[in-house]
């Protein structure tokens, strides 16, 4: 099934050169079905890549998606067009008083800034405490996983001696949750970042059910409240020339940064990345759209007091 997004939303062209299913605003409207609406906070700086990344994993669902961007409206972005902001994403005002089945909490750059430094730590905390009452799932990534994390619970991050970066052997914790339905023991995904939540700490919280982790990037996936919080400490949705691109803009700038593990055939930047990660990543955010949103979410969202 197609995902449905505004009709002149810039990434559509790139989709449909893709072959991926999207449906503009006119066609939805005469279909008699009711869509997942799904909200996804951007904090990325670069909003079109993330809004490629994600909109290309959500497109895989059998189920009719309909997608709504939002911002902070606290933080002035400075690596996205206003003009594009201004017209594909809502503020938290504009969207407060709807229902939603899903919910996207994105990554951010800002991970060495302690949480509450963050300028807009406090109309995030204020989106998390509503996401509780107002969506039936929500899942964060990276440091989107990691502040929700502080934030629900107090577990904070740590830095690490050195970047976690390239692609990391996972090994699935418990096999009996949907979320992970479909995974092989053993998988590689996407890391990309400087602090980590502990796996120890978040263990000893008893409140997260650890699913997925790595002997050496530590705690990847897992969820809370029977998969109301689903955490992501990675980067799935990332795209194959993702990591190049970072490793690349890094090196330019001088930035002390070493190539991505396991990452480059035979460790050459040269060589173009194998796609290797990419059938988990689609298994993953199938399962959560099937098994903890569309399973779960009411027929009729307005009216719903809370989840």
């Amino acid at each position: 099934m197609p995902i449905k997004i505004q009709n002149d939303l810039p990434v559509r062209e790139i989709l449909e050169e893709e072959n991926i299913f999207v449906m503009d605003e006119e066609r939805a409207i005469h279909q008699d079905i009711r869509p997942l609406q799904i909200l996804i906070l951007n904090l990325m700086p670069l909003k079109e890549d993330t809004e490629l990344q994600l909109l290309r994993l959500l497109s895989d669902c059998p189920i009719q998606l309909d997608i709504t961007f939002m911002m902070v409206q606290s933080h002035h972005a400075k690596n996205t067009s206003l003009s594009h902001i201004h017209k594909f994403y809502l503020g938290f005002d504009e969207v407060k008083g709807n229902k939603y089945d899903g919910m996207i909490i994105t990554g951010a750059p800002v991970e060495a800034i302690p949480f509450e430094e963050v300028d807009y730590w406090d109309e995030l905390t204020v989106i998390m405490d509503w996401a509780e009452k107002n969506v039936t799932s929500t899942m964060f990534q990276c440091w989107g996983a990691q502040a929700a994390m502080y934030h629900y619970y107090g577990i904070d991050k740590k830095p690490l001696p050195e970047k976690v970066f390239g692609l990391f052997r996972h090994e699935v914790s418990n096999r009996k949750i949907p979320l992970v339905r479909g995974f092989d023991d053993v998988f590689l995904a996407p890391h990309s970042r400087h602090t980590e939540t502990p796996l120890d700490e978040i263990r000893k919280s008893g409140k997260i059910l650890v699913l997925a982790e790595s002997e050496q990037a530590g705690f990847f996936l897992g969820m809370a409240d029977e998969g109301r919080k689903v955490f992501v400490q990675g980067h799935p949705e990332y795209d194959r020339m993702t990591l190049d691109t970072e490793y690349r803009r890094d090196r330019d700038k001088g930035l002390p940064i070493e190539v991505p593990v396991n990452y480059y055939p035979e460790d050459d930047p040269e060589n173009k990345p194998l796609l290797v990660w990419r059938s988990t990543s689609q298994n993953l955010y199938l399962n959560w759209l099937n098994f903890y949103v569309y399973q779960i979410t009411p027929y009729n969202l307005i009216g719903t007091p809370d989840f």
